[in-house]
């Protein structure tokens, strides 16, 4: 008898006798040998629950090696067993994304591994097939917090896969933490324990702490806007530009940072974790840290201002009545109240927000560091001078010369000469713009632009209007100075001479230092200047006589339009 039948005797007599399960080299009780209650379990394998999510399966070719050893496995036992099923995370136990992450990976892997399994167990030309006892596959995740298992079936009288060949299995591959026990131990007598892919260990990940934080009891940038009522009425009183605090107030509160947990991954090595980092409380000029170091707090009354990357608390001045002869020019460092006017003639500068509860009269001068506030409006002469380092709001403004670095926002505009390096917004209460010229860098609105007697009224757009008029004035006044200093050099030795010296000296100077950051500003906006889609005029009316003009473009109204923009397209001013 030739040696190759001689095996396949033993084979069909170890499939009609034998059971297919052995644990720890002996025979077990088979399937069909099982108590009752195993029998009536569930037809859903408590071992391979349906899978949660199907991105997680991995479907293999036909051709597959580990499709091809299935087929070599079912041959050999003349039945059914079943299908190869590679699923990263059936049970849903893995951290959030790692499954996904380790797809590609573990497909390279396990082709690899079935391939080299195959080759060992499909027949060779003029020799009987082989014995091959059932082999332990197993798989890490690149951060080690997963480890997957699969077991190859055994071929020829091979022996079956038990419970101490996957313990020991285990060892050798140094997998000791997280293991999953129940699967281990019962993976040996279920169906599904070939060609199926398990998670055998879950390490703990580790938690990084969360960076400490600040809580802020005041906001860091204050929106100023108007609302308009149902009449189209703006209120100017109440724009809550002053936050307002006491010695000793809380201006933000510091969350502390937490520590980082350590994790362990399946080969029971430690995961370090960071800790969270500290934050800082933004400190700035009039304020102090609370002793327990948590809170930062107002070390006098003021109002509360966050310039700078920290939290400021700057002087209110409260003028409560007019600026006049009662109490001169106003020259302050914080931020100024004004409770009545600012009569003829008299100057305010603030580094800080200025409010004018009154009226602005003509032949003043006020200027703010921060945003200008007026309550009933700007009355000037065509000599009045407003500047805003931020935004200007005022009832109306007439005869005003005005030089806004943010947004300026009125009911009406007459007769001004407005620099705006962001929006002009003339859109609640008249909403009129007459006569004069507005030069913004973004975008013009109003109701009606011009009059019906055809004044010239001028709207440019684009360009940095505040610098480029600056500088103008700049360059006047220091053609001025120079005429003084050389009229003055010229005269015969005199106290007047020495101060009229003196006073030049020093003022001509700062004015062409001015100039040179002028210019220094005007040039940077030239190299990064790009197209600007957002110059435009926007009107309910303009009437003829108004001159629009656009980088060297210009348009002369000479016919009403309603409800029209202009803008820039292709080098031509259009009306839309």
């Amino acid at each position: 008898m030739k040696i190759r039948e001689l095996k396949e005797m033993i084979r069909a007599w170890w499939d009609e006798e034998e059971p297919e399960n052995q644990a720890e080299g002996t025979a077990e009780e088979s399937a069909d040998s099982l108590p009752d209650n195993w029998k009536k379990a569930p037809e859903v394998d408590p071992l391979r629950p349906p899978a949660k999510e199907e991105e997680h399966v991995i479907k293999l070719p036909a051709d597959h090696p580990l499709n091809r050893l299935h087929a070599l496995r079912t041959s050999e036992k003349k039945g059914k067993i079943p299908a190869p099923r590679i699923c990263l995370d059936e049970e849903g136990v893995l951290p959030e994304g790692l499954a996904k992450k380790e797809m590609a990976r573990l497909r390279q892997a396990l082709t690899a591994a079935s391939l080299s399994r195959l080759n060992k167990a499909k027949p060779r030309k003029d020799n009987p097939p082989p014995d091959l006892d059932a082999e332990l596959w197993f798989y890490l995740s690149a951060d080690k917090l997963a480890a997957w298992m699969l077991v190859f079936p055994p071929a020829g009288v091979g022996q079956q896969i038990n419970r101490d060949m996957i313990y020991r299995g285990l060892k050798a591959k140094g997998i000791s933490y997280g293991v999953n026990e129940t699967l281990a131990d019962r993976l040996s007598r279920n169906e599904h324990r070939y060609c199926t892919l398990y998670v055998i260990a879950v390490g703990k990940p580790a938690f990084d702490g969360k960076n400490g934080n600040i809580v802020d009891a005041f906001p860091r940038g204050a929106q100023h806007f108007l609302e308009v009522d149902e009449y189209d009425q703006a209120d100017y009183t109440n724009l809550n530009w002053i936050q307002n605090v006491a010695e000793g107030d809380e201006i933000c509160r510091l969350i502390l940072p937490t520590e980082g947990e350590p994790g362990v991954n399946v080969l029971n090595q430690p995961i370090p974790a960071k800790s969270g980092k500290a934050a800082i409380l933004p400190k700035g000029r009039n304020t102090e840290i609370s002793e327990d170091g948590t809170r930062l707090v107002a070390s006098m009354p003021g109002h509360v201002e966050f310039t700078n990357r920290a939290f400021h608390v700057k002087p209110v001045l409260e003028i409560g009545e007019n600026v006049d002869f009662s109490t001169g020019d106003i020259k302050f460092l914080g931020d100024v109240h004004v409770h009545g006017d600012v009569c003829s003639g008299f100057i305010v500068r603030a580094q800080g927000n200025v409010q004018v509860d009154g009226v602005i009269e003509a032949g003043s001068t006020v200027e703010a560091g921060g945003d200008l506030m007026v309550t009933k409006g700007i009355l000037g002469d065509g000599e009045t001078i407003i500047r805003g380092r931020r935004g200007v709001f005022a009832k109306y403004m007439e005869g005003v010369i005005a030089y806004v670095r943010e947004n300026l926002q009125t009911d009406c505009l007459v007769n001004c000469e407005v620099y705006c390096d962001g929006d002009v917004q003339v859109e609640s209460g008249r909403g009129t713009i007459i006569g004069g010229q507005v030069w913004a860098a973004q975008k013009v609105s109003a109701r009606v632009v011009g009059a019906k007697s055809e004044c010239r009224t001028t709207v440019t757009l684009g360009g940095q209007p505040c610098a480029t008029a600056e500088r103008k004035h700049l360059l006047e006044e220091i053609e001025e100075l120079e005429k003084e200093l050389e009229k003055a050099e010229n005269q015969l030795d005199s106290p007047t001479r020495s101060a009229k010296l003196s006073r030049s000296k020093v003022r001509l100077p700062a004015a062409k230092l001015k100039l040179d950051q002028l210019e220094k500003e005007l040039e940077e906006y030239e190299d990064d200047n790009e197209e600007n889609d957002r110059r435009r005029l926007e009107c309910g009316i303009a009437y003829p006589g108004t001159e629009i003009i656009i980088d060297e473009e210009r348009m002369i109204l000479r016919q009403e339009k309603r409800q029209c923009i202009a803008k820039l397209l292709l080098g031509e001013i259009i009306l839309m």
